[in-house]
């Protein structure tokens, strides 16, 4: 890459720039969905700006609440969680919001309704926060057709069915990754702009690769499967080499190196959390979307994850995603543990 003549390119593909190049190719298109899109671009403007100085504003630490996880929220949190619900709402173009720090949707003013849910993790990560390990916000979109009477099971969607997803990461560098449902583009921030441009085109994710990223502190409560997949990512059988452990903790983080890479992200369900940890609607389906239109796979331990038709808004999933011939292989040591407990 010459990073000399990138200094001084003039024609920037922004996100916003890319955003109406995708409206354009939809004639009936209203633009709806593209002003949806540029009001969470400024929440996450907003959040990264208040990550960079939390330290300085003293957003770190406890606000001395928890949110309907039984997490206690921190101060950033709840920042981040009002700053994104106000700029959905004054968007227009919602109609049921769905953040991981309320218990309840927020169904929106009949008079300021438009016709999308938007299912957000507004800071995803957080416990990271006090030590400047990568955090980031999480969000999927839904189509609603009836959304002047919208009612909450009308919320409670298959993953299939959004129409976008991505996330935006807070870390060295200020990093947006989304798909309309035609691929996968990731965009940087540009401080001295104020602007995402396009840095990672055309997003594909290996089809294997190198890196596994399990929490192996849970490993006397997994099931079989993953257990022998773990010990066959440290042992391989085959003569190939074995696989890197990397482990951030923090979803986002350890999604977006496994996009770039290839690899593996597990987490499974086990004895503590039989139902898995990651929570369906808001962390499971955007990042599955994400990795399909990648050209990788997620897998629940029974299925396909954007198969998955919540019950409720926090519910919960084990999830195996990444690169699909990595998938494929714990998909295998599913059905064989499945065929030997029916035999």
């Amino acid at each position: 890459m010459d990073h000399a003549a990138d200094t001084y390119r003039t024609d920037l593909m922004t996100i916003t720039r890319y955003v109406l190049n995708e409206q354009s190719r939809f004639p009936e298109s209203r633009g709806d969905l593209t002003i949806l899109l540029s009001h969470i671009v400024l929440g996450c403007k907003f959040v990264a700006s208040a990550v960079n100085k939390a330290g300085l504003a003293k957003l770190t630490g406890l606000a001395g609440e928890t949110n309907v996880q039984g997490e206690e929220q921190k101060k950033l949190d709840i920042l981040s969680n009002e700053v994104f619900v106000n700029a959905l709402v004054s968007s227009g173009r919602t109609c049921v919001l769905v953040s991981e720090e309320d218990e309840l949707a927020t169904f929106v003013d009949p008079k300021l309704r438009g016709k999308y849910c938007v299912c957000f993790d507004p800071l995803d990560g957080s416990s990271n926060i006090d030590c400047g390990v990568s955090i980031g916000t999480i969000f999927g979109i839904y189509m609603i057709k009836n959304y002047d009477t919208v009612t909450l099971e009308e919320v409670l969607l298959p993953g299939k069915d959004m129409i976008a997803a991505g996330y935006c990461m807070y870390g060295s560098s200020c990093t947006l990754v989304l798909s309309t449902g035609s691929g996968v583009n990731g965009f940087t921030l540009d401080p001295s702009l104020g602007e995402f441009i396009m840095t990672h085109p055309e997003i594909k994710i290996p089809p294997k690769g190198k890196i596994y990223s399990v929490n192996e502190g849970n490993a006397k409560n997994w099931d079989t499967p993953t257990a022998k997949y773990v010990e066959k990512c440290k042992y391989p059988t085959d003569g190939s080499s074995p696989k890197s452990l990397r482990y951030i903790g923090s979803m986002v983080a350890d999604v977006h190196r496994t996009l770039l890479y290839g690899g593996i992200f597990l987490y499974p369900a086990d004895k503590k959390s039989p139902n898995g940890k990651l929570r369906v609607m808001y962390e499971v389906f955007p990042m599955s979307f994400l990795m399909e239109q990648a050209g990788g796979q997620s897998f629940t331990g029974k299925g396909r994850s954007l198969d998955l038709i919540p019950t409720n808004i926090h519910e919960r999933s084990p999830i195996f995603l990444g690169s699909y011939d990595d998938v494929e292989e714990i998909k295998a040591l599913y059905a064989e543990e499945a065929k030997a407990g029916s035999a």
